[in-house]
């Protein structure tokens, strides 16, 4: 089971390739995704890294958190469990 990495401050013009290309030399990588506005279609500036292996992923977390790429702090630990959503009934 993989280890999924919230990346946050990213900068606005960052891609899930950008998180492949920042997280790669660290290990394998399940997948990358920058979340994105819906309704503009922009780039939030956080995304999210799922690394195969939870050593590699620690090692990333550990060499990332704080570093800097694109002039910008980035901020990386390991991700939440995402809260259930609360619906609304009127």
């Amino acid at each position: 089971m993989g280890k999924k990495i919230y990346v946050g401050n990213l900068p606005f013009t960052s891609t899930s390739d950008t998180l492949l290309e920042i997280f790669s030399p660290f290990g394998k990588i399940s997948s990358s995704k920058i979340v994105l506005d819906r309704d503009s279609g922009r780039s939030k500036g956080f995304g999210f890294v799922e690394m195969m292996n939870d050593t590699e992923a620690q090692s990333a977390i550990s060499e990332l958190h704080g570093s800097q790429y694109g002039g910008r702090s980035l901020t990386v630990n390991e991700a939440r469990p995402q809260a259930a959503k609360v619906q609304n009934h009127m």
